[in-house]
């Protein structure tokens, strides 16, 4: 007996935070909350966490009720297709996941994607897809019938893209990465000092995170400008809102283009620090000494730097969940970032 194939829309963010491109490169949906472990052991723990229980239905949606098969257009709103592709296989939780611009999306299904976006996603009437869940089933007739019309093969599915190797290590403690540090010529008296600044940034994360999030001000202010000091970028180096950079870091004196060594872009606590590049580079542009951006929201920085025309991801580090190395960005983790965030980077790639 023929089943019934089902059409389903799934969210990959929103237009503030997306991970569109993440999806689409490793095959992938991805769902949250995953700190709490794999379906099903994590349903009770969620709801003890306040998680209310339409969330927990969300999430057994995409673990359960999605099966083999099924069809999948990955969306941002309620009118941008960004792909189309088929189920493959079963659930799946996937540590390397653990941190998608500072989320915990470890819940995941593998797609094979055989329509993708090319620069302008399909565009149709604003709700032709559904607001709300993050997973849903398909209905728009008009979506459905796009989807026919491309005539794509489901029957002969390319392989797969392979994953990386699930990354088991666990969260550092910052005194790890303290030698790879002082190999590459930073002080020990840097070193303590970074190492202090760094643990009185986690304490004010917690209370931020237990009672507001910091405005932008304040994540510049507190959180940012704190670790760039302790990193060795000295007041006379460091311009705050200089012609709309929200931090311009120079190489030497005075403070002009020509000396412009790093663009920071700053985002709120808890808002897409990656999403920011876009912004920074745009601030760089122009500054062909400017060979650094570094987006962050405080907590978050993504490193990048100039390779040919553009900026690539160099290392992104998290200061409350230090990892090495990020195999889903294939970029360098908390050691490489901070080196490369210090005012001796001489721009290695």
């Amino acid at each position: 007996m023929t089943r019934t194939i089902k059409y389903w829309q799934h969210a990959a963010g929103d237009q503030d935070r997306n991970y569109v491109d993440l999806c689409l490169k490793w095959d992938v949906i991805i769902t949250g909350p995953g700190y709490q472990g794999a379906w099903p052991d994590c349903a009770e723990k969620l709801k003890k966490n306040e998680w209310s229980s339409r969330k927990v239905t969300n999430l057994k949606r995409f673990c359960e009720t999605i099966i083999d098969r099924d069809i999948v257009v990955l969306r941002l709103g309620t009118s941008q297709v960004y792909g189309v592709g088929m189920v493959v296989g079963d659930y799946e939780y996937n540590e390397n996941f653990g941190d998608v611009d500072g989320w915990g999306l470890q819940h995941i299904r593998r797609v094979k994607w055989l329509w993708k976006y090319n620069k302008n996603p399909k565009n149709f009437d604003t709700y032709s897809l559904k607001l709300g869940d993050t997973t849903q089933e398909l209905t728009s007739d008009i979506v459905i019938n796009w989807i026919h019309s491309l005539k794509l093969d489901f029957d002969s599915l390319p392989t797969l893209t392979k994953l990386p190797q699930v990354n088991v290590q666990k969260d550092i403690c910052f005194e790890n990465i303290s030698e790879s540090l002082f190999d590459y010529g930073v002080s020990s008296t840097s070193i303590d000092v970074l190492t202090k600044e760094i643990d009185e940034l986690i304490r004010i994360a917690k209370w931020y995170q237990k009672y507001q999030d910091p405005s932008e001000f304040e994540t510049v202010a507190y959180l940012a400008v704190p670790l760039l000091r302790a990193l060795g970028w000295t007041p006379q180096k460091m311009a705050i809102e200089w012609n709309k950079v929200d931090i311009a870091l120079f190489k030497r004196l005075p403070r002009n283009d020509s000396n412009l060594d790093v663009v920071v872009e700053a985002k709120r606590k808890g808002n897409s620090c990656l999403n920011a590049i876009s912004q920074a580079e745009g601030y760089a542009q122009g500054k062909e000494n400017c060979k650094r951006l570094i987006v962050t929201d405080g907590l978050r920085y993504g490193v990048y730097l100039k390779d040919g025309e553009n900026f690539k991801l160099y290392a992104y580090f998290n200061i409350t969940r230090i990892r090495e190395s990020y195999p889903i960005y294939e970029c360098g983790g908390a050691s490489m970032a901070l080196k490369a965030m210090t005012p001796e980077w001489q721009g290695e790639i």
